[in-house]
Parts: structure tokens; C-alpha cells; sequence
């Protein structure tokens, strides 16, 4: 996500039809075609995602911290500013400075110091574009860039660096990962990502998902997104019937660090998704100060479990600039991992993995 990736109102995406794309639109799929297009009232996530903290000063006084706390993230949110929708907000501590959902999104001064290794684009994407777009680097699927911006600015994000509007995450650039994916049929996965894919509205969703669906080589859906867990309300009626209209079940992966994060909008939420049919898996990252330790990790199963989330991969921390304050040793992951294999069974167990670039898959640890 970029500095200018949190706007007031959901951003443009495709094009109703796409020049060399099977002619599709949101009528491809039952609950597709909702609404008459155009401007209406604003919903309540977009209410809410206009009204996320963007202030430091607010954010502080929201949560009873010291104003030197608000002057440090003054300094360190340089390029990438702060944004907190207040619903993620809400599930924070008061008086806390240390709070683990706040550690995520609070600049800090260890961000403006990075040691050798660590830099813009640790994964290297740009040299995995296939087109604008379109980011391919392993075989049998793809991922679009949908959108540029979040709901939240995680301070530990990999793409925080990224160029979304030189790589083509717009109209233009995803008609043109739509044409890639049409032409090349050994793409049989289609994954939404960014930012995040749901800050487009339905009926937006439903033209992009028409799209894909109308490829006949694309058999899968994969949707990457935190907003069930940081903006709740983004799970709508509408939504829901987009994913069960689907021809197979998507596979939608939330993204939710520690069991504080998952109240009870976040548990509606993903009892919503799960009536479409969609797979629900979880993706965390393992950060110092946030989840690090052998309780949290074994919360975080327990609590994702229970609101019918299989814990999937826990990444370390790719080693983007600004972020060294979170890396956690291999040896103490591994440790963790093993811990928690002795507690679970063995489903409720994430994987433990790392993104090297240039390998053909995520590279387990053990």
C-alpha cells in the first residue's frame, strides 16, 4: 500500500468489459447484479473507512497516551501515514502503549533506521510482473493487484514500499492482467490482493469476479484481504451472495495477527463469509512485541477455530526497510511452531514459512 492508498470512497477497478477477456459482467454470477450502477448512499463501511484515524494526536488522545507517544509517530510515519479504521480501534487497550493491535499500526522511531539486507522490495515483485497488474511468480496461479490501497496501515507491510501506481493497480492495469490471465491457460488460480481487494464496492467486486469467471482455464477464486478483521461492516449482504454465486467456492483468506482482533463483529463477519460456501483460512505474521510468544500463538489458533478459521501460514517478517523492529530469529519461530505442535492438533497448527524470491513455492522452516 502507498501513502495516498486510503481514500474516502472505494477506488475504481475494472472496466465493465475488457478487450480479450470473455464478455462477462456482473450478471456472471448470481448476486451479481444487484443494484443500478452509479453513486448512491455511502454503506456503512465506507462510512467508517472515511471516518479511520489518521491522526497520531487523535489516536493517542482516543486511547489515553502521552502526547510524546503522538509526537514520535509524527516523525517516523514519513511516506506511509498512519491509518486506523476505529472498529480495529475499538478492540485496542486503553492507556496501553504497548498494546499488540496498536503496535501494528503506530509508527515508530525504529521505523527511520533499517540495517543492511532490509529494503523497498524484499520479494522482488516488480521482476515478477507478468503484466500490469498481474504479479506470477509461482505455476498454476496469479496474483492481481485489484487495488492499491488498505483499510489499515499494518507498519510491518511488505508492499509499504511498493509502486502501485507505476505496476498497474488501476482500471488500466487490471484490464490488462485480465488479458494476460485469458491468454496464458496454465494460470488456473486467480488471487485478489493489493492493498485489499474488498475496498471495491460490490458492484465493482461483481465486475471484476464476472471477468474471471467468464476464463474458462480459471477454476479458482482466492480473495487476501483483512478487512472481516479490521473493518467488519465490509462483509455485506451483497457480498456474501457474490461469493456463494460463485461456480466453486472461493478460498478466502483473512489476515488477524493475535486473538484480540477477533471480537465478536469480526466472528459475524466470518460466520457471513462462511454462509457463501467460501474455504476460510488465516494468514499471520510472527512479530516481536505483537504475537512472539507461546500463549498468543496458542490464543490465536484456539479463537480463529472458533469462529471457523483453519490457521494457515505464519510468515516470518519479510525484510522490507523500515521494519527490523519486528523480526523475530528463525530459532525462536521454529521453537514456537514446535511448542505449539506439542499443545494442538495438528490442523490448528499454521504453517511456518518464509517468501524467498526467485523459489517455486513459500519455503517451510523447520
Amino acid at each position: 500500500m502507498t501513502p495516498e492508498s486510503a481514500p474516502e470512497s472505494a477506488p475504481e477497478s475494472t472496466l465493465e468489459s475488457t478487450p480479450g477477456v470473455p464478455t462477462a459482467g456482473p450478471e456472471a454470477i448470481p448476486g451479481g447484479e444487484g443494484r443500478d450502477r452509479g453513486p448512491g448512499p455511502r454503506e456503512r463501511w465506507q462510512a467508517e473507512l472515511a471516518a479511520a484515524v489518521r491522526d497520531p494526536g487523535e489516536l493517542c488522545r482516543l486511547l489515553g497516551l502521552d502526547a510524546s507517544v503522538a509526537a514520535e509517530a509524527r516523525r517516523a510515519a514519513g511516506g506511509f501515514p498512519l491509518l486506523v479504521p476505529r472498529p480495529f480501534l475499538a478492540r485496542m487497550a486503553h492507556g496501553d502503549p504497548d498494546d499488540p493491535l496498536l503496535r501494528q499500526v503506530l509508527p515508530l522511531g525504529a521505523e527511520l533506521s533499517s540495517p543492511p539486507g532490509w529494503v523497498a522490495d524484499p520479494l522482488e515483485e516488480a521482476a515478477a510482473l507478468a503484466a500490469p497488474g498481474l504479479v506470477k511468480k509461482y505455476d498454476g496461479r496469479a496474483l492481481l493487484l485489484a487495488t492499491g490501497a488498505c483499510a489499515v496501515h499494518c507498519r510491518y507491510c511488505f508492499r509499504r514500499e511498493f509502486p502501485y501506481a507505476d505496476h498497474g493497480a488501476s482500471s488500466a492495469g487490471t484490464a490488462a492482467a485480465l488479458r494476460a490471465i485469458a491468454a496464458d491457460p496454465s494460470i488456473r488460480e486467480v488471487i485478489l490482493s493489493g492493498g485489499d481487494p474488498l475496498l471495491l464496492d460490490d458492484d465493482r467486486l461483481a465486475d471484476l469476479l464476472g471477468q474471471i469467471v467468464a476464463i474458462p482455464t480459471v477454476g479458482r477464486i482466492r480473495i487476501h484481504t483483512r478487512l472481516p478483521v479490521v473493518l467488519p461492516s465490509r462483509v455485506t449482504r451483497r457480498l456474501v451472495a457474490l461469493l456463494a454465486g460463485l461456480p466453486a467456492p472461493a478460498v478466502v483468506v483473512i489476515h488477524a495477527n493475535h486473538p484480540a482482533e477477533l471480537g465478536p463483529e469480526q466472528a459475524a463477519a466470518v460466520r457471513d463469509l462462511a454462509s457463501s460456501r467460501a474455504i476460510l483460512l488465516n494468514q499471520a505474521v510472527l512479530l516481536a512485541g505483537v504475537n512472539d510468544t507461546l500463549p498468543v500463538l496458542l490464543g490465536l489458533s484456539e479463537r480463529l477455530l472458533a469462529v471457523g478459521v483453519l490457521p494457515y501460514y505464519l510468515h516470518l517478517p519479510d525484510r522490507v526497510v523500515g521494519t527490523a523492529h519486528f523480526d523475530v530469529p528463525e530459532a525462536k519461530a521454529v521453537g514456537l511452531i514446535d511448542s505449539l505442535r506439542q499443545k494442538l492438533s495438528g490442523y490448528c497448527v499454521p504453517r511456518l514459512v518464509r517468501e524467498v524470491p526467485g523459489e517455486a513455492s513459500k519455503v517451510s522452516i523447520s
